[in-house]
């Protein structure tokens, strides 16, 4: 049945792609956000130029990073490898130094005759990660330092890493780093639009510090946040989380014990207007592509590097193997392919995005990819192409700048109905510790059922199957 499946989908795309002119593709890529927008229900969420778009794609329920930090995610789907091919686990070393010869996503497209440019965050920040391999023209704000009009627009926290977890200043959207890459964004389209282009945008917000423009706070000012549950899930081992380490740098965050009840829900109003803020400038993106008669032949993608903690769990930011920091909001249109937009509940991960965007352009596939292309499910919401999805992380929290430090690595698997989690000592290989969620009856993963004797088959099923996906 895959053999003809696989047959079908060879034959169809590439015959589109004789037929028409080469499809262009706006790879959008947005920091730190979780499927926190209108499209998948939030109703806090002000979202309209993403819900547009996902009024016309392929809108993905169950899409997960492989690792839920920025480097070893962002290297995992450039590249179409997953961390451990990689090698690459932590934020300290980039890819190449490490595999010369592999052909990244937009590579492939240069290769193939495509112009591939980019502005933003794509590559992890540091210079020393950007892959100019990858580019036909010079990156643009791929590296925007601290200063003002980059993290912060106050120069009282200008100039610092980590000043204040939030700002709010009544100034232009290009007076944040993100308006100035819509803008460059913009300017790239426009010089682009007469040839088949692969375009990379890169926004760094919602990622923490939570500061956005005055006009994406004030619609929130007076909205009761509920507070989010702290509790921790019932069994679960300790290696299973974080004190918030990321956050707690910030100076108006206490370095230890409880966060108060003012800060959070001003760190919820900050990072949903930090949200808002990134719609509008993918809105500003995506009315130039109209603007310019572009829509019509241009795949648009639409994804987070990784989720984010608000507070649930104890925690805030990414770095774990919950559902919360593995899932991400994944939009793909595909004008001419989609036949009924909507949602679907297939699973997929990031690491599927490198064949699925070559075949939906009619390109050939490269050698030695992990993922699984995710047309059949981009052509019909209720096809399937994987029985699960697979996450890792490493343990402690520090050796994600120190890989050296590293004394446990845990992985996890997602399937439709569970999430089984397993920690191995990096020198043993010993299984040190183990999670099984059943998300039908406890979908905020509270309660770690590795243990009860009723699981004990489930488990040992779910084991192998996350041993296969390893290999």
């Amino acid at each position: 049945m895959k053999c003809i499946l696989l047959a079908a989908m060879l034959f169809t795309v590439p015959a589109l792609a004789q037929q028409a002119p080469k499809k262009n593709v706006l790879f959008i890529i947005v920091d730190d956000m979780k499927p926190l927008l209108g499209c998948y229900g939030d109703t806090n969420a002000r979202t309209p130029f993403i819900d547009r778009l996902a009024a016309r794609s392929r809108v993905f329920d169950r899409a997960y990073a492989q690792q839920a930090v920025c480097a070893p995610s962002r290297s995992s789907f450039l590249t179409g490898r997953r961390p451990d091919q990689l090698k690459i686990w932590g934020l300290s070393q980039p890819f190449r130094p490490l595999h010369p010869h592999i052909v990244t996503l937009p590579q492939h497209f240069k290769n193939n005759g495509y112009t591939t440019a980019a502005t933003g965050k794509i590559y992890h920040d540091p210079a020393t990660h950007h892959d100019p391999a990858s580019w036909s023209l010079p990156g643009v704000l791929e590296v925007t330092g601290n200063g003002i009009g980059a993290k912060y627009a106050l120069a009282t926290n200008a100039g610092q890493s980590k000043a204040a977890s939030v700002e709010r200043v009544d100034i232009a959207d290009s007076g944040y780093i993100d308006g100035k890459v819509a803008d460059a964004a913009i300017q790239l389209l426009d010089q682009l639009k007469d040839q088949p282009f692969f375009l990379a945008v890169g926004f760094r917000r919602p990622h923490l510090p939570f500061t956005a423009p005055e006009k994406y706070w004030k619609p929130f000012d007076g909205k009761q946040f509920a507070l989010p549950d702290t509790s921790r899930p019932q069994d679960a081992p300790a290696i299973a989380f974080h004190n918030s380490e990321e956050l707690r740098g910030y100076t108006d965050i206490p370095d230890k014990g409880p966060i108060p009840d003012s800060k959070v829900k001003e760190l919820l109003q900050g990072y949903y207007a930090a949200v808002s803020y990134t719609d509008a400038q993918i809105g500003k993106v995506l009315n130039e592509l109209d603007r310019l008669q572009l829509t019509q032949n241009t795949i648009v993608v639409l994804i987070s590097d990784h989720g984010f903690h608000l507070g649930d769990h104890s925690m805030w930011g990414k770095s774990t193997n919950f559902e919360n920091a593995a899932r991400v909001p994944l939009l793909i249109s595909a004008p001419g392919i989609i036949r009924q937009p909507g949602h679907t509940q297939a699973l997929a991960e990031l690491v599927d995005l490198y064949p699925t965007l070559a075949q939906l352009c009619g390109l050939h596939l490269p050698d030695s990819l992990a993922g699984t292309s995710l047309l059949p499910i981009v052509q019909n919401a209720k096809a399937n192409v994987k029985q699960q999805a697979l996450s890792q992380f490493i343990r402690p929290y520090g050796a994600l700048s120190n890989e050296s430090r590293t004394t446990h690595m845990g992985y996890s698997l997602r399937t439709a109905q569970y999430r089984l989690t397993e920690w191995y000592d990096t020198k043993t290989q010993e299984l040190v510790a183990t999670e099984l969620y059943d998300h039908e009856k406890d979908p905020h993963e509270m309660k770690n059922l590795a243990a009860q004797a009723a699981y004990a088959n489930r488990v040992k099923a779910l084991h192998q199957q996350l041993q296969r996906s390893r290999q």
